[in-house]
């Protein structure tokens, strides 16, 4: 089957030298360096969404236009990009997804008014969408089970730091250039320089010239006693789901991913609401993208000592999506404060709560399926995620316009505990439903 097949190499094959110690976190470090170069380029239009109003006199309804034609391509893409990526490879299917959208990102800089911008950031959000179901998908391929709650931490750090870095980068070259034209410019050329180096050193552990004997024994026994070692036939959509746990996974993501998009979309807008000038607010705009970061090595470093400890490798995970449920809630105090620091504060408890959360969720499709069917289910729950955030985009805009920010606040805290519990209830914590794959062997 097409999605079986090993990745063959762009161009000449490279020369046999001696291998690189730890090669697999070097694979995880490019992913890392792939998601901050996403966030970098999604989030320049929310850094500079103050400017941007000024200028051509948005409302609030109007931005949140702007963000869901990002979302409407970025939901309808995931499951056709995680399908793709599963019948391309890893290595294509990524170097095809940065180069349409860091295109996407410099042409942003050619726009003349609201509909414009709508057509860029679709565009944008149509590359963009194979990111997360590519990364997880080279997880599956390049690490163990013990392993993988790291190495989606990693990864998906990098969502964090890419959205911290982006507001001293985007304010630094609009007060440089005068003009927020440029600023995309130069963002969206930061994913050329790593598609030379993935088209370069990306290839799977069954062939890489530069990994190691005994690491690659290593990645390939542990998909053995992972029960992943031999082929497995793609599962069509309808077939995926039909499983409760598919279920549980998009329905988790669908309603927890619109809390990190509130923050990332609306932060500074939400701030500028508050009284507070965008560049006295940079000394603590980054926290809670700080405290996101800390929440992904947390939640993926605690679930994998608890899974080194004996514990069941989906008991883990969840253990972590119960206790950050309830941290997310924080941001129900965080509606009624002026004070900026415990503002900050609380949002980066937040944040925290909801990177560990999310990190388990986006593991979960490598725990319970297939490398084969990998891509898929992430990308089929990346759709869910991007309903459920384009349905809080329009309501944030419209509550934000008509009433204020503190009913998004209280909304945002009670529904992530929803997601919580359908988590607990649809994804099974071990036994035959946790092999999805048994029936197409």
């Amino acid at each position: 089957m097409p999605g079986n097949k090993p990745n063959k190499p762009l161009g000449r094959e490279p020369r046999d030298r001696s291998p690189i110690p730890r090669l697999r976190w070097w694979i995880g470090g490019l992913l890392f360096a792939s998601t901050v170069i996403n966030y970098i380029d999604r989030q320049t239009l929310s850094v500079l969404a103050p400017f941007l109003k000024a200028d051509y006199h948005w409302t609030n309804s109007d931005f949140a236009l702007l963000i869901i034609s990002f979302r409407v391509a970025y939901a309808v893409m995931q499951p056709v990009a995680g399908r793709l990526l599963d019948w391309l490879g890893t290595r294509r299917g990524l170097l095809l997804s940065v180069t349409w959208y860091s295109i996407a990102a410099a042409m942003t800089a050619t726009a003349q008014g609201l509909r414009s911008f709508m057509v860029f950031r679709f565009l944008l959000g149509t590359g963009e969408a194979a990111n997360w179901p590519g990364a997880t998908k080279a997880v599956a391929e390049w690490f163990p089970k013990t392993e993988r709650g790291w190495a989606v931490a990693l990864f998906d750090s990098g969502s964090a730091i890419g959205a911290a870095v982006a507001p001293v980068l985007a304010v630094g070259l609009y007060h440089a250039f005068g003009s927020w034209r440029p600023v995309f410019v130069v963002t969206g050329m930061l994913g050329f320089s790593w598609m030379l180096v993935w088209r370069r050193f990306y290839h799977p552990p069954e062939t890489h010239p530069r990994l190691g004997a005994e690491e690659r024994k290593y990645i390939l026994s542990g998909r053995a006693d992972a029960g992943e070692s031999g082929p497995a036939a793609p599962q069509s959509w309808l077939g995926l789901l039909g499983m409760r746990q598919t279920w549980g996974i998009i329905l988790g993501r669908a309603l927890t991913d619109p809390v990190w998009y509130f923050v990332a979309d609306w932060f500074a807008i939400y701030l500028v609401s508050k009284g507070f000038r965008l560049e006295n607010a940079l000394a603590g705009f980054w926290i809670p993208f700080l405290a996101a970061d800390l929440g992904n090595f947390s939640g993926g470093g605690f679930s994998s000592y608890l899974i080194r400890r004996g514990w069941p490798v989906v008991r883990a995970r969840k253990f972590v999506v119960v206790v950050c449920g309830a941290g997310m809630a924080c941001l129900i105090p965080a509606a009624f404060l002026n004070n900026f620091a415990l503002l900050i504060g609380l949002f980066a408890i937040s944040t925290f709560s909801y990177a560990a959360w999310s990190t388990m969720a986006l593991t979960l499709p490598s725990d319970l399926y297939p490398s084969s069917q990998v891509a898929t289910v992430s990308g089929m729950s990346g759709a869910g995620s991007g309903l459920g955030t384009i349905l809080s985009t329009y309501l944030i805009g419209w509550a934000a316009d008509h009433y204020s920010f503190q009913p998004v606040l209280v909304a945002a805290s009670a529904v992530p505990l929803a997601a919580t519990l359908i988590v607990c209830l649809l994804v099974p914590t071990g036994g035959p439903e946790t092999k999805p794959n048994a029936k197409s062997n």
